[in-house]
């Protein structure tokens, strides 16, 4: 479903050119849970970026069903956006939005119709169990309570994938694995393709059907997760695993 061929990304700054990504490839398929996992500026969450392109690859192809987005025009390139949700670490609510509010965005920039928002929003809120919250604003929700509304949001137009910037780094830990299991039933009950970066393994025992491993921007090796236990080959690979 989704192929990542040999990007790269360059920053440009006063001090010189930081290579963000190197020549990374990885795929991913349809109803697969996988994870990018490495240490902080492993260029796993620029890896993911770059999958709908937030951050533009300066070299390479990211390809879903077979079509490259880098050779999408700007509308053709936006519709494909509406079908990849993505989440982050930070939430990333609109505060003056409710709830509600929030969840309907995304709809209402797809061109949603005001009558089929209005079932849809509340669908998702019951799916997500925060219902209850749909009128409050996001300054009155726990740290759970706002990622959940962020996954409804995410999901409300129906997307195929969803991105997972990690997701679950500002929660405590009885919340994480709320939201863990959260998006392992989403996972489930509606098909639908994960792509998440994270720095902890249990998080990617826990979720992820198989892992790339980052390291100073490269792919090290592509691993399978059976039943939480993975077996690395690299050295890098072993201590990495062992250290978490």
């Amino acid at each position: 479903m989704i192929r990542v061929e040999s990007i790269s990304k360059r920053y440009h700054t006063p001090h010189g050119t930081i290579a963000a990504l190197r020549d990374v490839s990885f795929q991913v398929s349809e109803g697969e849970v996988h994870g990018l996992i490495g240490l902080s500026g492993a260029g796993k969450s620029t890896a993911l970026r770059a999958i709908n392109l937030l951050e533009r690859p300066d070299d390479g192809r990211v390809l879903i069903d077979g079509e490259d987005l880098l050779a999408k025009r700007p509308h053709e390139l936006r519709q494909t956006r509406q079908r990849i949700g993505m989440i982050f670490q930070h939430f990333n609510l609109l505060a003056n939005r409710t709830v509600a509010g929030n969840v309907a965005f995304p709809l209402e920039v797809a061109g949603w119709r005001p009558p089929d928002i209005r079932p849809r929003v509340a669908e998702m809120l019951e799916l997500m169990q925060i219902a209850e919250k749909a009128n409050a604003y996001p300054a009155n929700l726990s740290g759970g309570q706002k990622q959940r509304v962020a996954i409804a949001r995410s999901i409300a137009n129906h997307p195929r994938v969803l991105l997972a910037d990690e997701p679950t780094s500002a929660l405590d830990p009885l919340i994480k694995n709320d939201i863990l299991a959260c998006l392992s039933d989403l996972n489930r009950r509606l098909g639908l393709t994960i792509i998440i970066a994270a720095h902890e393994m249990r998080v990617i025992r826990r979720l992820c059907h198989r892992v790339s491993l980052f390291k100073a921007g490269e792919v090290v090796e592509e691993l399978e997760v059976e039943d939480g236990t993975i077996r690395p080959r690299s050295e890098f690979g072993r201590q990495f695993v062992e250290e978490d």
